[in-house]
């Protein structure tokens, strides 16, 4: 009977980001309470990603869950062009009033992806409604946007992406900033300036690169340099938003504004798709014309679905409580106590943290690699204990639903410690290929 549900779903279900062939069997969750994940054959999990960084508050939280059901029984959905409701107007409204003060203007999606194709849409028209052919786009390496062409054209070119290599735009990838390679980023920048129709960059932490993390003043100049050379910014906040960086957005880390913003995963609290991408006066009123052609020709059958909105403004509640931002900080001295312990394992390298997102590398001997078999040996070995911990490759990382309690955490912190401490890395096991390198 337990083995019911895996056989159907492997009879009918092609998984994400899964050799199918070689992956064991998915596992059934059927329920899921705060931290906790139950599978069908009643185990508990501690989701320390949050569902893929996506769970905010908790699984199956009752507050977005009264707030969807409300919402649920007065419309469910209505076409967003040429119609609107109160919960798409009350979200724009809200969300606003958090994000930097140039941002004035939301349109809506349906995930994090389709939130950067409308950023890039708007800037590359942006320049065409002006009258300039502006087309190249500037990126950082190792970046990642998402997985539909436009968004997977201005991340890092790697095995993920080498089988559309011909189909891709136009791209710039320069490195990261720092102190010490500002001065020849503003060159490569002030010699294609009028070429490039927008730069694209995850502030603070590049997550799918292997939570990558730069400085908030280096990245601030780079801005204000861009700025000073006329190229739009889009930040992709689609991770970094909501709390992650241990403040609302890596925007209020940052001392000058990006032009468009994008957002996703936790908006609704992990409880429903949506994207959202917001941008200045600037760019709005660069489409408003009596030319019909001058129009953003771009939707989404459920944007602004009143659902999902919904689900939004109960998650920004939740996350605005003072209790969130007390856990938020919490979670966040936490972790920066934990980093100083990591640090002194033998088996342990580069320890990072942004606010709530903790990470290191398991050294083995291999270059750091999403390939690393190390990854799913060590993912098997969490899950055995309980914890949901999903490795890239030998990079491994928290970040936890703000939910989670002290003692909670210190559960999953001693697996760390004992799973790391003890666990011997197959002689066999072998990184075919860096991902972190561009190619």
């Amino acid at each position: 009977m337990h083995n019911e549900l895996k056989d159907r779903d492997k009879a009918v279900n092609w998984h994400p980001y899964t050799q199918m062939q070689t992956a064991k069997d998915a596992i059934p969750i059927v329920r899921g309470k705060g931290v906790y994940l139950y599978d069908n054959e009643g185990k508990e999990y501690i989701d320390a990603i949050s569902s893929w960084w996506v769970t905010l508050h908790g699984h199956a939280h009752p507050h977005i869950a009264q707030r969807v059901g409300e919402q649920l029984n007065t419309l469910e959905q209505v076409i967003f062009a040429g119609f609107t409701h109160e919960p798409a107007i009350h979200l724009s409204e809200n969300l606003l009033k958090l994000l930097p003060e140039n941002q004035q203007k939301v349109f809506y999606s349906d995930n994090g992806s389709t939130a950067v194709e409308v950023a890039l849409k708007m800037c590359i028209q942006y320049a065409h409604n002006r009258g300039k052919a502006k087309t190249k786009i500037l990126a950082f390496k190792n970046a990642y946007h998402g997985d539909t062409f436009g968004a997977m054209s201005v991340s890092g070119r790697s095995v993920w992406t080498q089988p559309f290599k011909d189909l891709l735009f136009d791209v710039v990838f320069v490195d990261v900033p720092t102190s010490e390679n500002l001065e020849y980023l503003k060159h490569i920048i002030l010699e294609l300036k009028d070429e490039i129709a927008c730069f694209i960059y995850e502030p603070l932490v590049q997550g799918a690169a292997g939570m990558l993390m730069h400085n908030a003043e280096d990245l601030s100049e780079l801005m204000k340099f861009c700025r000073m050379q006329e190229i739009l910014m889009i930040q992709d906040e689609v991770f970094t938003g909501f709390g992650r960086t241990g403040k609302l957005f890596a925007a209020d880390h940052l001392s000058e504004q990006p032009d468009i913003m994008c957002f996703s995963k936790g908006l609704t609290g992990g409880t429903m798709p949506m994207g959202v991408t917001t941008c200045s006066d600037d760019i709005y009123n660069t489409f408003l014309s009596d030319d019909k052609y001058k129009t953003l020709f771009h939707g989404h059958s459920f944007t602004a679905n009143p659902l999902a909105c919904s689900a939004a403004l109960a998650s920004m509640e939740l996350l605005l409580s003072e209790s969130t931002q007390s856990n938020i900080q919490r979670i966040t001295e936490k972790h920066r106590q934990f980093a100083k312990v990591l640090g002194t394992l033998d088996k342990i390298e580069n320890v990072r943290q942004t606010g709530t997102i903790l990470a290191w590398e398991y050294t083995t001997g291999k270059e750091t690699s999403y390939f690393n078999e190390i990854g799913k040996l060590l993912y098997e070995e969490f899950l055995q204990t309980g914890i949901l911990i999903r490795p890239l490759g030998n990079i491994l990382y928290l970040v936890p639903p703000y939910c989670i309690t002290e003692e909670e955490l210190d559960v999953v912190y001693a697996q760390i410690i004992k799973i790391s401490s003890s666990f011997e890395y197959p002689k066999t096991a072998d990184a075919p290929a860096n991902f972190l390198q561009e190619k």
